[in-house]
Order: structure tokens, then C-alpha cells, then sequence
């Protein structure tokens, strides 16, 4: 396929916090949801896990694409699980769920890991990893956590934290990637691209004044 098509980007989640971190980095896409039933997947190691439920995601939106000739189409599925205590955390149950995982993690610290899965829906190839940041969590009080708990914002997302909302005052650091704990890593996704031989600058595009309308770049 000509590298020179221009590419079309489908983030395959449903997870506007991934839409919006593309966005910030210059990077459009249509979004399309793969509606994996993640319970079909079990394993206690928490980066097969994430990797496993990417690929699944991608490849189930790539089942129902139809790639346009003029476009070079990429899918990209992501998946985050927190690894803590000897558990793997996806979403709490419900709001008493998320109290418990608080007062377990709050003073101390996990791993958040993100699988990503990318594919060249034309060329046939795919490439994918995890990436993977220590969280430190804040001690927080339990009106605290009490409080965070009742907005529902934990409920959404796994591990039952943010750090790009209303969680963020919650953590203390993080070593590694802020945008892996996101849910989509800007790094990773620029060496994925590498090695389908694409840039990440190929995918930048620029908002017209009045967003009238969206150029590519270069």
C-alpha cells in the first residue's frame, strides 16, 4: 500500500479519556466500540491480561471495518488493569467495591499496565506491547475517599482512580508515562507506529480557527 494515502486512526474503546489524549496530541480518530466480554479472559499475570484484552478489542473492530481505498486505515485497542497486592484490579463492582480497593491502596503504591494493540488493517501486520507506571497513591482520609467514591468517576475506570480528573490530587507520583496510566501511552504508540514503518507526526492533524475544518500536517 502507498505510504503516502492519508491514514484513518480507529480507536477501538469507548473510553473518552483515550479519545482525549489522542486528541491532545494532535491526533483525530473515529472511535468504535469492540463490545469484548472481558470476563472471557482469565490469567493472573496482569500484562498478559491487558495485552490479551487489546489485541481481542482490535481484532473485533477490525471484523466489522470497511477500509476505504483512499485511506490507510490503523486500529488501536487498548486495555489497563492495576496490578496491586498480588491482585489484578480492573473496574470495582460497585461503589462499595471501590471504598475497599481505597483503603487497601491508599499510602502505598501498584503498577498500572496498559496492553496496546495496533493494526495496518490493509498491510495485514499488527504490533503490540504493555506499558507499565508505579502508581504512589495518596493517603487520603475516608471522608476522602467516601467523597470520590459517591461522584462514580472510580467506578469508570480500572484500578478505581484518574489521575486526569477528579482522582488527580489522589496520587502523589507516578514513575513512568503520566498518559500510560491514561490508558493509552503517547510513547508506545509512536514505536508501535515505528515498526509498521509510520510516523507519529503522520497522524498529526491541525483545527482550522472556529473548527471549521481539520488539515493534515505535511
Amino acid at each position: 500500500m502507498p505510504k503516502s494515502l492519508p491514514l484513518r486512526l480507529v480507536l477501538a474503546s469507548a473510553s473518552p479519556a483515550r479519545r482525549k489524549i489522542l486528541q491532545a496530541a494532535g491526533i483525530e480518530t473515529d472511535v468504535l466500540v469492540s463490545g469484548v466480554d472481558e470476563s472471557l479472559v482469565s490469567t493472573d499475570r496482569a500484562e498478559e491480561l491487558c495485552l490479551e484484552l487489546a489485541r481481542l478489542k482490535a481484532q473485533a473492530v477490525l471484523t466489522r471495518l470497511r477500509p476505504a481505498d483512499d485511506q490507510r486505515t490503523l486500529v488501536i485497542g487498548c486495555d489497563s488493569v492495576l496490578a496491586f497486592d498480588g491482585e489484578i484490579l480492573g473496574k470495582p463492582a460497585d461503589a462499595a467495591d471501590a471504598v475497599r480497593r481505597w483503603e487497601r491502596m491508599r499510602g502505598r503504591s501498584g503498577v498500572l499496565h496498559s496492553g496496546h494493540c495496533l493494526i495496518d488493517v490493509a498491510a495485514g501486520r499488527r504490533a503490540e506491547a504493555v506499558a507499565s507506571t508505579v502508581v504512589h497513591f495518596a493517603d487520603v482520609s475516608d471522608d476522602e475517599v467516601a467523597t470520590y467514591v459517591s461522584t462514580g468517576e472510580p467506578l469508570a475506570v480500572a484500578g478505581a482512580f484518574t489521575i486526569d480528573g477528579l482522582g488527580g490530587p489522589f496520587v502523589e507520583r507516578i514513575e513512568g508515562d503520566p498518559s500510560t496510566v491514561i490508558g493509552l501511552s503517547l510513547p508506545l504508540l509512536r514505536r508501535l507506529l515505528a515498526e509498521l514503518d509510520l510516523r507519529i507526526t503522520d497522524l498529526w492533524t491541525k483545527v482550522a480557527p472556529g473548527n471549521q475544518t481539520v488539515e493534515r500536517l505535511g
